[in-house]
């Protein structure tokens, strides 16, 4: 199993804990909506380090904003092999010819 996915596994058991004891039941807890601002503010402070060419804090940031994404992909019921099933599914397309595929 690797990292992502142990992680995925942890983040999943974590989700009915005591939120006074975990993380990510403590977020879970406080519903969706702030799980995804969660991300948002990862994703902002990710786009700064990378602005500012620090790769230690853009490993560090990046490290976060994946956490943050699966604890929301948790949240909705999805998980890292439907994110992986999509990514199949684009294998071979163009940037340009995906996007151009997408339903409005």
């Amino acid at each position: 199993m690797d990292t992502l996915d142990a992680l995925e596994q942890t983040i999943r058991q974590r989700r009915a804990a005591d939120p006074e004891t975990s993380y990510v039941a403590k977020l879970t807890a406080r519903g969706r909506a702030k799980i995804a601002q969660k991300v948002g503010e990862e994703a902002v402070e990710t786009v700064i380090a990378a602005i500012a060419d620090d790769r230690a804090g853009m490993v560090s940031e990046a490290a976060d904003l994946m956490f943050h994404l699966l604890v929301l992909l948790a949240d909705a019921g999805l998980s890292l092999d439907d994110v992986r099933a999509e990514l199949a599914r684009r294998e071979g397309l163009s940037g340009l010819e995906e996007k151009a595929g997408r339903t409005a």
